[in-house]
């Protein structure tokens, strides 16, 4: 088994969001074995507001990994109903409620959406997801699709039809 104290995540909130909800996802990530620091960026008003509700920094091929292959899929299911409860419409303001919970990796900067409407086939195949395959970002699930996929990545490399077939489990 990996060595989960290890994985760290900067989780960064614009100052709009409760502390409540907040310590919703610092604690669902912290069940999955990662030391979080919350921190909250200064308000700004205008263009540079954050499209994100929640950015959570870490490293994200190593943080899906270890969730993959060495939790069960009650504690998944926990950070996916945290996730939810964080990004429900019926429970956030309206401006907060378009904005999604945004996974960035350390590294590369690769950044992966968490919108209200991912369903949990998506959060499963993000936990198989091998994130060498794109390089620009941002990963989106696509509902229609049924995957994760990068619109700026296929506009410069087509997709690999075998690597499409892996993610989705076919």
């Amino acid at each position: 088994m990996a060595d989960h104290s290890s994985l760290t995540a900067d989780l960064f909130t614009d100052g709009q969001l409760s502390a409540d909800r907040a310590d919703l996802i610092a604690d669902a990530l912290t069940a999955l074995g990662v030391f979080v620091q919350v921190k909250i960026l200064p308000r700004r008003r205008g263009a540079s507001d954050p499209q994100w509700l929640v950015l959570a920094v870490l490293p994200l091929q190593a943080f899906l990994t270890s969730i993959g292959s060495n939790f069960a899929d009650d504690t998944c299911k926990g950070f996916q109903a945290a996730v939810r409860k964080l990004l429900h419409r019926e429970q956030a303001a309206e401006q907060a409620a378009a904005r999604p919970m945004v996974l960035q990796d350390t590294d590369s900067g690769l950044r992966i959406v968490l919108g209200h409407d991912l369903p949990a086939n998506g959060y499963q195949q993000l936990l198989r997801l091998d994130l060498s395959r794109f390089r620009l970002g941002p990963l989106h699930y696509d509902l229609a699709e049924q995957r994760w996929r990068s619109e700026l990545d296929e506009a410069v490399l087509p997709p690999n039809p075998a690597s499409v077939e892996n993610q989705s489990g076919k």
